[in-house]
């Protein structure tokens, strides 16, 4: 039975309120794209962590294990006996990382609004997975989940052993593993959901009231078509189209192009503001459409009460220039790190329009140069924008802020204007380099005078601006 995404959000809807109804979701293939296991492996051949005996072990145990010739407990015993005698704080570490540059951005947006439902009805949320906590903890954390039933692995002494922990959480062990947790919190199976890609998991799948199939299996698509059961495919992430992949390498390709149509304005009118003011109005709207981009703004007229103003937003993904370009449109500079100035054909293109430049390795040189920003807002009412993380987040949760954008608005004399972008990654995330379609969030904050700060209550006034934004994005702060 075929269901879209809001059918699925209604039917959480129409469950009722309350803890004794948990949703439990399945991890690989369900919450995030692909395997975390295989990224897991990836990354270790990548590091040069994982010796060609283990990775041959491994990579034999992962065959029997896929033709049916080797049980779940055994594939694991194998897994578990290459990472005997080695500190479990190494793994810990290993995992941040490979959540950071693999998994973090594979997470399905279409998951991320199925854990906000259930979160807005009360429910209990649990990841139920036969994956090990060094591949969840991290994207559980990110996600706000904060109970996991998965595989455990022995340790002692802060050490792997090399055996496992029995059950493991596959199968009918994963069932089990879910009626205990439902024993110990008081959760009503038969009002709850369990959300999952593949047949191992038919235990669980019959022992919840609400059985969901999420981009299920050839085996489980029949199940649950004999059965009855809502089956929906998450298409934000995965293999890209080739359309998908062409569209993308257009956007910034037609960042110099729009540059160069509207370039003769410039010689016309003599006034190069105007000419950039097009081109760039033009690219952006050009880049939305090819990136699949709609908009909808929560407080779009405070990006004109006040110019020239300090624009700044929270930078979660490579689509931030052209949803900034598409909002502010005209009369505003940036400011990114230098390596972007060598990029081929882009890094030329910003530099002819007027982006600053700065080496964040060098405190003393940054400074430097943000004197021509501060001119540039007082002689010629040109507005910045910048991203007070400095980088792009990993997920979606806020980063520290430094304090060049808050400099610039004390010196310049202007206030500060917060653009909150609520799911940006959901198009292309850290990680990723196909833009997907999507609409995007954004709330603008009222003005922010600066006017009578000080350095000295500056640090105070960072905190307040940063947490206007972590309420605006309903996030706890990550930096206490």
């Amino acid at each position: 039975m075929r269901r879209t995404l809001d059918e699925l959000l209604e039917d959480i809807e129409d469950a009722g309120e309350g803890p004794e109804v948990a949703a439990f979701f399945d991890f690989d293939k369900t919450l995030i794209a692909g395997y975390s296991a295989q990224a897991f492996l990836q990354e270790q051949i990548r590091h040069g962590e994982m010796s060609p005996r283990d990775f041959a072990k491994q990579a034999t145990a992962a065959a029997k294990f896929s033709t049916g010739r080797m049980g779940f407990s055994a594939f694991v015993a194998e897994t578990a006996d290459v990472m005997r005698g080695q500190a479990e704080y190494v793994f810990e570490e290993f995992g941040e990382k490979v959540f950071k540059s693999k998994v973090a951005g594979a997470i399905y947006p279409e998951a991320r609004a199925l854990l906000e439902a259930h979160r807005e009805m009360g429910h209990t949320i649990a990841i139920v997975s036969s994956a090990t906590k060094y591949q969840i903890e991290p994207a559980a954390r990110e996600l706000g989940i904060d109970y996991i039933l998965c595989t455990d692995l022995e340790i002692e002494d802060g050490v792997f052993t090399g055996n496992i922990i029995s059950p493991t959480c596959f199968g009918e062990g994963k069932r089990t593993a879910a009626e205990d947790f439902s024993e110990e919190f008081d959760i009503d199976m038969s009002q709850s959901f369990f959300y999952t890609d593949s047949d191992d998991d038919l235990p669980l799948l019959e022992a919840v009231g609400h059985p969901r199939t999420v981009n299920p299996n050839s085996k489980l698509a029949r199940i649950a078509a004999r059965r009855s059961w809502p089956v929906c495919n998450f298409k934000s992430r995965g293999r890209p189209s080739l359309s998908q992949i062409a569209r993308t390498g257009s956007i910034f390709a037609m960042l110099p192009t729009s540059l160069a149509i509207t370039a003769p304005l410039w010689a016309l009118s003599g006034d190069k503001r105007s000419a950039l003011n097009a081109g760039l109005s033009i690219w952006s709207d050009v880049a939305s459409a090819l990136a699949g981009l709609t908009y909808e703004v929560e407080g779009e007229h405070h990006l004109w009460s006040h110019r020239p103003a300090v624009f700044i937003f929270n930078h979660q993904s490579s689509v931030d220039p052209v949803i900034i370009g598409r909002l502010l449109k005209r009369d505003f500079t940036g400011i990114g790190k230098k390596e972007i100035e060598r990029f081929p054909i882009v890094g030329p293109a910003l530099k002819y329009a007027d982006m600053i430049f700065i080496d964040r390795k060098n405190a003393s040189k940054a400074i430097d140069a943000m004197a021509p920003v501060v001119k540039a807002m007082q002689e010629d009412g040109l507005s910045v924008c910048l991203a007070p993380e400095g980088t792009r987040s990993h997920g979606t949760h806020l980063g520290e802020f430094k304090k060049g954008a808050f400099h610039i608005a004390m010196q310049a004399g202007v206030p500060i204007v917060p653009i909150v972008i609520h799911n940006a990654a959901e198009s292309m995330p850290k990680g990723y380099n196909i833009a997907r379609p999507a609409e995007i969030h954004v709330t603008v904050l009222p003005p922010i005078m600066t006017d009578k700060w000080t350095l000295k209550n500056l640090d105070n006034h960072i905190h307040d601006v940063r947490q206007q934004f972590l309420d605006t994005l309903g996030q706890e702060d990550d930096e206490v």
